[in-house]
């Protein structure tokens, strides 16, 4: 059995160091890019987004004119849930280990839109509940053979909890140092919707009712069942949303966390991450309830069908880049968004100014 055995100290004194690195967007290289913004060819302000964006990048990367982040990766972390017992999904547990293979293969929703804007896949096995076939592409860095039913205890012990963070940073570290720019997060996980529904339930506070969804397109059934294994799940456990690494261990899951550490230690080394829907909106929950300066780190890719994640964004003051409809996860919508912001990067480096072009500016 191929699991990811790190010492307990070990792991807390690594997510420490990353949490202690985190620090405040560069306030000085915000300015001169604001500044600049305000020379470009243009109305002030009729870039909207991409002007904000463009700002944005220059307090995380420290640059007033930050190149476009073009070496991008998304971040697939695969892992299963003990909560499927319950009746929470429409699809079997065996998917999510066929659609790893699919992942790796190159034919999911998330290939075709990661080659579209030049981002490789990277796929991580964090806690599959079944024993992959070994493959060069799949990093396995399994803690567990999935999580235990959350109605019934808690999900993971706060160990693991622990070391699945750690799997997150460990893959985003070794990309870093491979010369990724910015991150997309994506997720594969039958059931996943369940526990990121609880835990926005405790982080942001919302109701198991107002923030749980269909996920794979249940029936008001089995829509009712799911909030009513939520509630009980949240009362079991008792989840204290002051300590994101507690809640996450009693209601999360294993690829919640691996995409948290990717939040943790992208922020830490001042790179960018782009997040996905739902399941990356509770991941960024956790991220942030253990280290809350992780959020300037922080581009929300789009708003999900998932009627949680809008209470998620609104937790976190973040407003998504786009509204298509998405409910597919796997990171497809960061995909589409990271070339939102590489735009946004090349308006402010290479977009004249009045004075370069000549051309007149607004009245006085």
């Amino acid at each position: 059995m191929n699991m990811t055995t790190v010492s307990s100290t070990t792991d807390a004194a690594t997510l420490d160091q990353v949490c202690s690195a985190i620090g405040p967007l560069n306030e000085s290289a915000m300015e001169a890019a604001r500044a600049r913004q305000g020379t470009l060819t243009k109305p002030a302000g009729s870039l909207g987004r991409l002007e904000e964006l463009s700002i944005q990048l220059a307090g995380i990367t420290g640059t007033d004119i930050p190149e476009a982040p073009m070496k991008s990766a998304v971040i697939v972390m695969a892992g299963d849930h003990g909560v499927a017992a319950e009746g929470v999904s429409l699809f079997p547990q065996e998917v999510t280990p066929q659609m790893v293979f699919t992942f790796i293969g190159g034919g999911a929703g998330i290939n075709v839109l990661a080659r579209h804007v030049g981002a490789d896949v990277i796929v991580v096995d964090v806690g599959v509940a079944a024993e992959l076939e070994e493959h060069p592409l799949i990093r396995s860095k399994k803690v567990a053979l999935g999580t235990q039913n959350m109605t019934q205890g808690p999900a993971m012990t706060r160990e693991q909890a622990v070391r699945a963070l750690c799997v997150g940073i460990e893959v985003a570290r070794e990309q870093i140092d491979a010369g990724v720019q910015i991150f997309g997060t994506g997720d594969m996980g039958i059931a996943n919707t369940t526990p990121s529904a609880a835990l926005t339930a405790v982080i942001a506070g919302g109701s198991p009712e107002d923030v749980t969804g269909r996920g794979t397109g249940i029936d008001d059934d089995a829509l009712n069942n799911k909030v009513d294994v939520i509630k009980r799940a949240i009362a079991v456990n008792q989840p204290d949303p002051r300590d994101g690494i507690d809640t996450l261990a009693k209601v999360g899951g294993f690829e919640i966390a691996g995409l948290a550490g990717v939040i943790l230690a992208a922020a830490a080394a001042r790179v960018p991450v782009v997040i996905d829907g739902f399941i990356s909106g509770a991941a960024a929950l956790v991220a942030c309830a253990i280290e809350p300066k992780a959020k300037s780190y922080l581009i929300p890719a789009h708003q999900s069908v998932e009627v949680g994640h809008k209470t998620a964004m609104n937790h976190l003051e973040l407003k998504p880049l786009l509204n298509l409809g998405l409910r597919l996860g796997e990171g497809t919508g960061a995909a589409m968004a990271i070339s939102i912001v590489q735009s946004a990067a090349k308006i402010l480096a290479e977009m004249a100014t009045f004075a370069d072009a000549g051309v007149s500016g607004a009245k006085e």
